[in-house]
């Protein structure tokens, strides 16, 4: 598999880059996790506008789903041979719906669903493309989903956002990459069930016995060095930052 980080501001874009988005590939099929603001722009960097096989959206909040609106444009108005064909959307229940009323002003109520094939997510495992995906629901206030994506005989774990949760140790036991969230900072602030620290990242890492860390979400007025040394300090594998356009071979 091939990770390549689109965008990984969290809660809102940085100066340096989009929110949450992350490209998947293997044998030659490319799989979306999540699709933030400005993370469309940033993604035809990387492929093309209509090469994406299938999206996954961790949970409905702004800053992992809202550039699918402007994707719906691109879709269902292509000027370069007729509207796109339904493109599998793994995402929440009520994805459709959530995406609909955003946009405000679809041509109909079904128009979503003319370039989208929606698919709701619940915990289970099923296959996405050559991966195999299981999808496990965390701590968060909305309905939210980690992802565990295996090919080949690797593993990648994806958090989506999230507090400090049993199902969280279990999507990435013995991931040979795990993609975490650290939006907080630890001994500043202490919400259950909202965000990880840079410290609960590594932790959750340790735990699981994940083999590399690679910390991601954080926002731009959380200093990123200080969540950095939080995780180091529990966990003794390796662990970096997330940045847009960076690519790991798993």
């Amino acid at each position: 598999m091939k990770l390549t980080v689109v965008g990984c501001s969290g809660s809102f874009p940085s100066a340096e880059s989009a929110c949450s988005s992350y490209l998947v590939e293997a044998d030659g099929f490319r799989l979306l996790l999540d699709m933030g603001n400005g993370a469309l722009g940033e993604l035809q960097r990387h492929c093309g506008l209509y090469d994406l096989d299938a999206i996954f959206l961790s949970h409905l909040h702004a800053d992992h789903c809202i550039d699918m609106l402007a994707y719906f444009v691109a879709r269902y108005y292509r000027h370069d041979g007729g509207r796109c064909a339904p493109l599998p959307v793994y995402g929440p229940e009520g994805t459709e719906h959530r995406l609909t009323t955003a946009y405000a002003d679809t041509p109909s109520a079904s128009s979503m669903s003319e370039v989208f094939d929606f698919h709701t997510v619940k915990p289970s495992t099923f296959e996405i493309g050559p991966f195999t995906v299981h999808t496990e629901r965390v701590a968060h206030p909305v309905e939210a989903y980690g992802i565990r994506i295996e090919h080949a005989g690797k593993v990648l774990a994806y958090s989506g956002d999230t507090g400090v949760t049993p199902a969280l140790d279990e999507l990435a036991r013995d991931a040979d990459l795990f993609l975490c969230e650290a939006a907080f900072t630890h001994g500043k602030e202490s919400i259950p069930d909202l965000h990880l620290n840079g410290r609960e990242a590594g932790e959750t890492a340790a735990r699981a016995g994940a083999r590399r860390l690679v910390l991601t979400h954080i926002p731009p007025w959380t200093d990123p060095q200080v969540n950095l040394a939080d995780a180091r300090a529990v966990y003794e594998g390796p662990v970096e930052l997330a940045a847009p356009r960076l690519s790991y071979d798993i």
